[in-house]
């Protein structure tokens, strides 16, 4: 099967192609992906060779580029996908997150395949007990989480007006190697290395389920292989925890593995002004992803959050070129030079 992977050089989808090459060797992945701020194909350096691995530099809004490329199947990872770039602007999540995805549901219908649209628990809003159901009502509160609705409810129409193969899913926040250090794990790991103030929004309260990466990229793949058309998804990892509480986990961590004192790298800790419709906190049932289709989280929050730490203090190049704002795609001579962000 030739599977056209969207978005695949960004945080999830890169260690998504490297899950699915490992367990699906006899599948083909195309990766397109525009290789805006997020996107490294540093990501890919390990696979990038393989045979049954091709990039493609592409942007999902780009109809024509679609309309030539064949493929089987369409797993779409593309995505403007942070909270404060959206309420800076909303421009490029608008275009991205609801024009790019009807135009891979209008390839999808063309083509007669299989799409699998990734999307996130936060479509939901925030809910202050209990959990959100796939039947949970969709009340986005940010620009970002809005589009990603837009798009959800999007894929679902074609389902219903088209009959078309499509599949939602919904993850709670990601964590694990390669995400880009402007989300709060990374963040916190390279300013605690640094030595630099770690920013908490408001008190700190704010709570989110957590899970490790490739626990995501399996339910991802159980989903695209087993999951039932129409239906939506949601995949959680059982594990709520208040930032604040994240924050001096990594903290105490970090301290142990590097014979910092844990005291010094607590006064790091800064707290600022909170954002604009901040959710306070997101809860996600995944227990038909586990009753249906037989998956569940495997990564304890513990052992995923000391294995990533270790992952950033053995990479630091790789985050260090980011932060610095020199990495450039390392293929430059053959795609053209990444804009410096």
């Amino acid at each position: 099967m030739r599977i056209l992977v969207t978005g695949g050089a960004g945080f999830i989808g890169s260690n998504f192609i490297r899950h699915e090459l490992s367990a699906h060797p006899e599948h083909q992945i195309i990766n397109l992906d525009k290789l805006t701020y997020a996107g490294n194909l540093e990501n890919l350096r390990n696979i990038e060779n393989l045979p049954n691995y091709k990039f493609i530099k592409g942007d999902i809004c780009d109809k024509q580029l679609i309309k030539s490329m064949e493929f089987d199947a369409i797993i779409n990872f593309a995505a403007e996908s942070h909270v404060d770039r959206s309420i800076l602007d909303s421009s490029p999540f608008l275009q991205t997150n609801i024009i790019g995805t009807q135009n891979l549901l209008e390839a999808s219908r063309k083509k007669g395949c299989r799409i699998l649209h990734v999307s996130t628990d936060e479509v939901y809003g925030s809910i202050a007990t209990g959990s959100f159901t796939e039947n949970s009502p969709l009340q986005p509160n940010s620009p970002y989480s809005a589009s990603k609705a837009s798009s959800d409810m999007l894929a679902k129409a074609y389902f219903e007006t088209y009959g078309l193969d499509v599949i939602i899913t919904r993850c709670s926040n990601n964590y694990g190697p390669y995400q880009f250090p402007e989300k709060l794990i990374p963040l916190v790991i390279y300013h605690a290395v640094e030595g630099k103030p770690i920013p908490v929004y408001g008190d700190g309260k704010n709570v989110r389920d957590w899970i490790h990466v490739m626990d995501h990229c399996k339910a991802l793949d159980i989903a695209f292989e087993e999951g039932k058309s129409g239906e939506i998804y949601n995949i959680g990892g059982n594990n709520e925890q208040e930032n604040i509480y994240i924050v001096r986990m990594l903290l105490k961590k970090v301290a142990e593995k590097t014979g910092r004192k844990e005291d010094e790298l607590s006064g790091l800790i800064t707290f600022v002004k909170d954002r604009p419709g901040h959710d306070r906190r997101y809860s996600i049932d995944p227990s038909k992803m586990e009753k249906v289709l037989g998956w569940k989280p495997e990564t304890s929050f513990d052992k995923g959050l000391s294995d990533t730490i270790d992952w950033y203090l053995e990479n630091k190049p790789w985050w260090s070129r980011i932060i610095s704002g020199e990495y450039v795609y390392y293929y430059k001579t053959q795609y053209g030079e990444r804009d410096k962000q």
